[in-house]
């Protein structure tokens, strides 16, 4: 349940037209800023039916003495309710505040519906769970759709003051290049450094029953594991007759569902952001790699061996999740193997391989648990003060606690937690599935747990630490790398012109990769297709990304 929010994301990934959902929010937009400038109406009208009137409070403390609402826009995943108000964590934030939020919600193409929200000028009080990448936060800002909140921050904001203080790298990374922050934070610390949980994310889970079925050994170098996924489809390791077992699958493209994780053993290897940060502080791209090239002539092997799902380059989460479900898959990728096949001990972690030159490698992520964007107050707000406050609320230690996984003492579901002597602690969620329950029960929004939190306000959830430790033994020798690439907060033009290079770019390299894997001739293609990513840009792309590391690793000194 620990990054369960993180892994609703990426799901939604997966399903087909996402990527021209992204291009149809970006369109809309550049639309927003345009007609926001023609129109001159910055943010909204003084008498917005979506923005609530001053209420001129001032040394504002909680609960309030009389009942007030704030508008928001938010997003929730499928199976929340579809007014957060039913949410008992909202409830209780409503009864100490004496705030009534007023929400404008959706589910489904936030993105869009939001910026048409925006276009229109009718703005609500604040957006929270924004979604908005860095180059929205620079457009708004300066369409004055936004607000600068860091004078918010330091006056009446001491919860998260007290964290911006205490880690100063969360202040850098909220920090747009014109030294303003516009939004607030989501922040989930679960271990440092190379030992944070994200330093891996597409682990690779092997059918320890196969192995067992058929007397083998579990594999230690890919040409074994080209052997084990052989016998799986050959040998009926499920014993049930039938021809139908599965030795090799995986999301095409599908973040922690990618067979990405594997590359590693041919070289440098790859990652979601195909990029890497070597430990001379140069910034590498992954993807035209000679090792990368050698990783998909072994996966051709496999497809023409007929060694991988048939559905793996078009599957969706749904599809993904069901064969799992039937314990069909020999080798598959996932964050969590109890999302995709169960809480059982039919698999387990598949080993760090050795390549063909003997060496293990395992490929760092560059992910983190920060997110900027989580809430935003608009231009439309007259009650800055009181907003601040509330936002605020969020960081307090409890509460973002709550926020991030759910709550406790709800009678008519089942709970995260029990409250017990002031701590959060973890309940055992005896076949409840955790992904849903989170979005039914979870605020996620803005909020901070600190590794401090873990034994002092909360207990460290039993499934996040039996991935920790599954990542200490099995993967933490093999990190070779000292540092991942930061969240860089970069300039408008410069976030656009990587927007635009990874649009042609990113869809180029997993058409190629599926094309190779299935029907080989990368050989031959090789050459055209660098001259094709030169052409599109990559060049410029990694000199963008080297300066933003360079200035952030200064700004760190």
């Amino acid at each position: 349940m620990y990054g369960l929010y993180q892994e609703v994301i990426k799901i939604k990934k997966i399903f087909k037209g996402e990527k021209q959902m992204k291009r149809n929010a970006r369109m809309i937009t550049t639309l927003v800023t345009g007609s926001l400038l023609l129109a001159g109406c910055g943010g909204g009208s003084k008498d917005s039916a979506k923005s609530s009137p001053d209420y001129e409070l001032a040394d504002i403390s909680f609960p309030l003495a009389e009942n007030v609402t704030l508008k928001m826009m938010s997003q929730s995943a499928a199976l929340a309710p579809n007014d957060p108000n039913e949410k008992l964590i909202f409830q209780r934030i409503e009864e100490d505040t004496n705030v009534h939020i007023d929400w404008t919600n959706y589910k489904a193409d936030f993105a869009e519906k939001r910026n048409l929200d925006i276009a229109s000028g009718d703005l609500p009080d604040a957006i929270f769970n924004a979604g908005a990448g860095d180059y929205d936060l620079l457009n708004w800002a300066e369409s004055g759709v936004i607000l600068p909140v860091e004078d918010l921050i330091d006056q009446y904001m001491p919860n998260l003051k007290k964290i911006f203080d205490e880690y100063p790298e969360y202040r850098q990374l909220s920090t747009a290049p014109d030294g303003h922050i516009y939004s607030f934070p989501w922040i989930e610390e679960l271990g440092e450094g190379k030992e944070s949980i994200h330093t891996v994310n597409d682990m690779a889970w092997i059918n320890v029953e196969w192995l067992d079925n058929l007397g083998l050994d579990m594999p230690t170098t890919t040409e074994e594991l080209m052997t084990v996924l052989e016998a799986f489809k050959t040998e009926d390791p499920n014993g049930n007759g039938e021809a139908d077992e599965i030795p090799f699958s995986f999301i095409n493209d599908g973040g922690n569902e990618d067979l990405k994780m594997l590359f590693a053993a041919f070289g440098e290897g790859d990652n979601d952001d195909h990029l890497i940060v070597d430990n001379n502080g140069n910034v590498q791209f992954t993807a035209d790699k000679d090792g990368y090239k050698e990783a998909i002539t072994y996966f051709n092997e496999m497809y023409q061996k007929g060694l991988i799902d048939n559905e793996a380059f078009e599957q969706d989460w749904n599809t993904y999740v069901a064969k799992g479900k039937e314990q069909k898959y020999g080798v598959y990728f996932t964050w969590d193997k109890t999302n995709v096949t169960g809480d059982n001990d039919q698999y387990d972690v598949l080993p760090v391989l050795a390549g063909p030159d003997g060496r293990k490698h395992v490929t760092r992520t560059n992910g983190v648990g920060f997110s900027r964007d989580r809430f935003v107050i608009t231009s439309a707000n007259k009650n800055l003060e009181l907003t601040a406050k509330w936002v605020d609320k969020m960081y307090e230690p409890l509460q973002s606690v709550q926020n991030n996984w759910g709550t406790y003492g709800d009678t008519e579901q089942a709970n995260i937690f029990e409250l017990k002597d002031g701590m959060l602690h973890h309940l055992p969620l005896d076949g409840v599935a955790p992904g849903e329950l989170r979005q039914k029960t979870e605020a996620a929004g803005p909020l901070a747990v600190l590794n401090t939190y873990y034994g002092t306000v909360t207990t460290m959830p039993d499934d996040a630490q039996w991935r920790l430790d599954l990542m200490h033994a099995t993967y933490l020798p093999y990190i070779n790398n000292e540092n991942i690439y930061p969240k860089v907060f970069m300039e408008k033009d410069q976030t656009d012109r990587l927007a635009k290079i990874e649009t042609d770019m990113w869809d180029y390299i997993y058409r190629k990769r599926a094309e190779w894997i299935t029907n080989g001739n990368i050989d031959d293609e090789w050459s055209d297709y660098l001259a094709e990513l030169s052409r599109v840009g990559i060049g410029e792309w990694l000199e963008i990304k080297q300066t933003g590391y360079d200035n952030f690793i200064k700004g760190t000194e």
